[in-house]
């Protein structure tokens, strides 16, 4: 099998982390791999398979050589993607710098995988909101035409970084010890106000825009209509920013144009690549992000027929947002094109 050059943009962050661990447990084959990051953590080593690499801070030049640019995401996406393209790479990209592009395939690889054959360079990876999403409703959309979707999401803090997790841990700390509670990065370092996230919830994730929905919430609707090319599905969605670690939760009510029962949407959803069906209130069972951290697949349960409306269900999905909401979903997609010889 032919070996592939890599370089991972955004190395020493979470996802970039969760690349590394991800190579090594799907035994990608790579054959060099370069780690990129900003000039503040150049220098830095990383241990990975027994040999030590030093990250190097990226540049337009250091894409030369490389097949496949992972980027982990944030403004160097803008910056250093066409330098990568330039030089012949594909860049799988976790921000939202292209998500929208007309010219982007915006790609999870259960769902539109003929999309990715599309591309001219730059291949685009969901929001790991809308992802989560997704992989439970491409079985229930394969087998009836979906109408309308209201979506609440229950967000962990490390969809908000490292430094979300600090203060939430710090956070816990000080109240344990009855001491004054600081809160400096939620719902967004960047916006003049921070609320305090343990022991709360809170409303808003990104900025506001148009109607008073955040950005985050308009991702939803507008990356779900491109991934599944149908822009006749009414969506609406809530994000919350909830204190646990890790996997993003999400209730979502789905209206059908056509009946899907209970029985059927449970045999669609286990049958379904990447989707775990854990269902079983007579024992207590159902999905939580406590034992869906770490995990590679999408959690779905507590199915039920939505009593109020014709041919609606209610579903609760978990997933962890680091693996599949993003580091995972950019290194199928680099596998995708492996074995179907699209690079």
């Amino acid at each position: 099998m032919r070996k592939y050059n890599i370089a991972i943009l955004g190395a020493t962050g979470a996802v970039g982390q969760e690349f590394l661990n991800l190579i090594e447990e799907r035994n990608f084959p790579y054959d060099n791999l370069k780690l990129l990051a900003s000039k503040r953590s150049a220098g830095k080593i990383i241990s990975f398979m027994g040999k030590d690499f030093t990250v190097e801070e990226a540049t337009d030049d250091s894409f030369k050589n490389i097949d496949i640019a992972l980027f982990a995401g944030g403004s160097a996406s803008t910056k250093f993607a066409p330098a990568a393209v330039k030089y012949g790479a594909v860049v799988i990209d976790n921000s939202s710098a292209f998500r929208m592009d007309p010219s982007v395939p915006l790609v999870v690889p259960e769902v539109n995988p003929e999309a990715i054959q599309q591309h001219k360079g730059i291949i685009a990876n969901p929001n790991c909101s809308t992802i989560i999403m997704a992989m439970a409703l491409k079985p229930l959309y394969n087998q009836a035409k979906i109408k309308r979707i209201v979506v609440s999401t229950y967000q962990a803090v490390s969809g908000a970084g490292k430094e979300a997790i600090d203060e939430l841990d710090s956070q816990v700390q000080a109240i344990v010890e009855n001491r004054p509670v600081e809160a400096n990065i939620l719902p967004s370092a960047s916006l003049p106000k921070h609320y305090q996230i343990a022991f709360n919830v809170i409303p808003h994730i990104d900025v506001f825009v148009e109607d008073n929905y955040t950005k985050e919430e308009m991702k939803m609707v507008h990356e779900t209509h491109k991934i599944f090319n149908d822009y006749t599905i009414g969506i609406t969605a809530t994000t919350v920013r909830v204190p646990i670690y890790r996997s993003h939760s999400e209730s979502i009510n789905i209206e059908f144009v056509e009946e899907v029962s209970v029985d059927k949407a449970k045999e669609l959803l286990a049958a379904f690549p990447g989707v775990i069906l854990q269902d079983n209130p007579a024992e207590m069972l159902y999905p939580m992000p406590l034992f869906t951290s770490n995990q590679n697949e999408v959690f779905v349960g507590r199915i039920r027929k939505d009593n109020s409306v014709q041919n609606a269900l209610n579903l609760w999905v978990v997933g962890d947002q680091i693996r599949k909401g993003a580091a995972l979903n950019a290194l199928q997609i680099a596998e995708h094109m492996i074995e179907h010889n699209l690079i």
